[in-house]
């Protein structure tokens, strides 16, 4: 398995470590600073590597797997990766925290990296709770600045978005190798899809943040739909957010 960040995939091929991948794939720019608890992480050179949720005033979720000790700064309203425009908040990290994160089945990929004061266009996402119904083939959206094409090398320049489903039989797809930590989302007929470059974004359904790009096979594949580390409320009781 191979985590969805900078990567390329080869057909039905499991994507793998060292080189390069794509998505958002059948999405669209969205209105700049419209979805206001997107994080961009970033090397300290200002290279953009993977994603995040703004989930409360001082932290950041994404996925384990994009953890970069001592070299990844966090960027809030970010639009364009192009160009300065004025609205960028860049954090340095003060604390990291993952719990039994495995490297080798990406079970419980999820990091929460602390931050510090915002500004009025970002906003945290709405977490779920216990009361919240568990998915069963809603439709969510899902956003990044992965590249828009297979096979290509090239990031998107601005932030996008695209509108996938919750797919229940997903252990299906993966022979049994999805847990109970993680949900499946994408197309029936392939085309949607977050991939690498888009690893540690966000998966939002019904207005809550139920997943975290994680892993797949290939990219927009409709036999492979993209996997995505759950977040309801049992693994977030992992993390007691606000007592760090």
């Amino acid at each position: 398995f191979s985590p969805h960040e900078l990567l390329l995939s080869s057909g039905a091929a499991i994507t793998a470590p060292g080189s390069l991948d794509s998505r958002i794939i059948g999405g669209q720019e969205v209105q700049p600073y419209s979805i206001k608890y997107q994080a961009s992480l970033q090397t300290e050179k200002g290279v953009h590597y993977c994603g995040g949720t703004l989930v409360d005033k001082e932290w950041v979720v994404s996925a384990a797997h994009c953890w970069r000790p001592h070299l990844m700064i966090v960027v809030l309203s970010e639009h364009s990766l192009r160009e300065t425009e004025g609205f960028e908040q860049i954090f340095g990290v003060s604390k990291i925290h993952v719990h039994n994160y495995n490297y080798k089945t990406f079970n419980n990929d999820i990091m929460i990296i602390k931050v510090s004061v915002l500004n009025a266009y970002v906003q945290p996402v709405r977490l779920p709770g216990e009361n919240i119904p568990q998915l069963k083939g809603d439709f969510c959206t899902v956003s990044g600045w992965g590249v828009t094409q297979p096979y290509s090398y090239v990031l998107s320049p601005v932030l996008r978005a695209v509108d996938v489903k919750e797919i229940t039989m997903c252990s299906w797809y993966y022979w049994g190798r999805i847990t109970e930590n993680m949900i499946c989302a994408g197309s029936p007929y392939g085309g949607k899809d977050s991939c690498q470059g888009d690893s540690g974004g966000p998966l939002v359904c019904n207005g809550n943040f139920e997943g975290i790009v994680s892993w797949g096979i290939s990219c927009a594949n409709p036999y492979y739909p993209g996997v995505y580390t759950k977040i309801f409320y049992n693994i977030l009781a992992l993390f007691p957010l606000f007592s760090f």
